[in-house]
């Protein structure tokens, strides 16, 4: 921000997520409509082949051509039947996600000062926004529902998409790899364009519990199956997993036992969960967090973190928001502002310091003339318990 004028692509920054999720989901629609169109489309192509193939040999009677062009129509109609249902049950939806979104962003580029009421109006939005990816990341789904529809912001928010994270999720605590499977399956390519390795992970997973069931045999159908394929990049697991078969679950050999160690499902949901926010360009972390980030950036001082300068004014202070600082560089300022530590207000020359005789501890004159009303004109140092007259104490200036 240079004076109050808006800093568009300072705001803009956060937003990516926020566009790209239904972007990659109308992706999603148009990749399955790609796919029934190429199935359909490609019989109808080879029965026409067929069918021209046959009259240029003079083998294709009026009944067999009659046969042949109503299968193609009802193929086609098909197809169109298909492609209709998709429209409306995804493609339209998620149009209209993709539309609210891009409207929303929109208010800001139209927008000159932060300190405009539609901006504040804008902000807020945005901050509830980011309150229900809070608690969708946290396991409040219901929480989340409800603020959606309080604020009439249900566009604006992924609960679809965290609702299928924490179903996979709960599958995969139940040791079941299916669904997460399943959603591999539906984001191969975009999961090979990253180089992600969850299907293979998965794979494995589903072969070492055959091998601890003592389902060898299947186990090694399995291994031929879905774990050969990926002998070019994973050589050492494969033969790593076909030496698990030797071995019992309650083998104390150290590779084989890391295999069957339970805590690997564990591992697997957060890599399940963070090659969706890849494929979705979310962040690891929740928005909320980031934002708070960059503000506790600003504030963060070496004294916040010495119980004896704290300051009940700062956020960095603050036991849970120290937290989140503590990830955060330390803030850097060109000029320096002085804060008491006994109010919290800041020193300056309508509240000049005053420090103490002897200890030369500097406190605000504010806070310093309320103690000397309340004791007879007689201030005492909280940390070094030297007391003084008032009139006693000497004026710092700062340079």
């Amino acid at each position: 921000m240079s004076g109050n004028r808006l800093n568009v692509d300072g705001v803009m920054l956060f937003e990516q997520p926020f566009a790209r999720v239904p972007y990659e989901n109308y992706r999603k629609v148009f990749r399955t409509s790609q796919k029934y169109i190429e199935k359909e489309l490609g019989a109808v192509q080879t029965s026409c082949g067929d069918l021209s193939k046959r009259a240029s040999l003079g083998k294709l009677n009026s009944e067999d051509a009659n046969k042949g062009i109503d299968g193609m129509i009802a193929r086609v109609e098909a197809l169109k039947r298909k492609l209709s249902e998709l429209q409306s049950s995804a493609g339209a939806p998620t149009l209209s996600v993709m539309k609210g979104r891009l409207e929303h962003l929109s208010q800001v580029e139209n927008l000159q000062s932060a300190s405009e009421p539609d901006f504040a109006r804008w902000a807020d939005v945005r901050l509830d926004r980011w309150l229900v990816d809070w608690a969708l990341r946290n396991g409040k789904e219901e929480t989340a529902k409800v603020l959606a529809q309080e604020k009439g912001i249900e566009r604006l928010v992924d609960i679809d998409l965290f609702s299928d994270i924490r179903r996979i999720e709960e599958a995969l605590r139940r040791q079941s790899c299916t669904e997460a499977l399943a959603w591999c399956s539906e984001n191969k390519n975009a999961l090979r364009k990253i180089k992600n390795t969850l299907e293979f992970d998965l794979r494995l997973q589903e072969y070492i519990e055959l091998a601890r069931a003592g389902k060898r045999l299947e186990a090694i159908a399995y291994s031929k199956k879905h774990l050969i394929s990926w002998h070019s990049t994973h050589q050492q697991q494969i033969r790593q997993a076909a030496g698990l078969l030797c071995f019992p679950s309650t083998t104390t050999c150290g590779p084989y036992k890391r295999l069957y160690d339970p805590v690997r499902w564990k591992t697997l949901v957060e890599s399940f969960r963070q090659a969706v926010y890849s494929l979705s360009t979310l962040p690891t972390e929740p928005l909320l967090h980031l934002a708070m980030y960059a503000g506790l950036a600003s504030l963060k001082l070496p004294g916040c973190y010495d119980p004896d300068t704290k300051n009940v004014d700062c956020p960095v202070c603050d036991p849970a928001l120290g937290r989140l600082a503590e990830e955060v560089p330390l803030s850097h300022h060109v000029n320096s502002t002085i804060v008491c530590r006994l109010n919290g207000r800041i020193m300056d020359e309508d509240n000049m310091p005053l420090a103490f005789p002897v200890s030369g501890q500097v406190y605000s004159k504010e806070a310093l003339e309320e103690m000397a009303m309340k004791n007879d004109g007689i201030v005492t140092c909280p940390r070094t318990g030297e007391k003084c007259n008032f009139s006693a104490l000497r004026k710092v200036f700062i340079s």
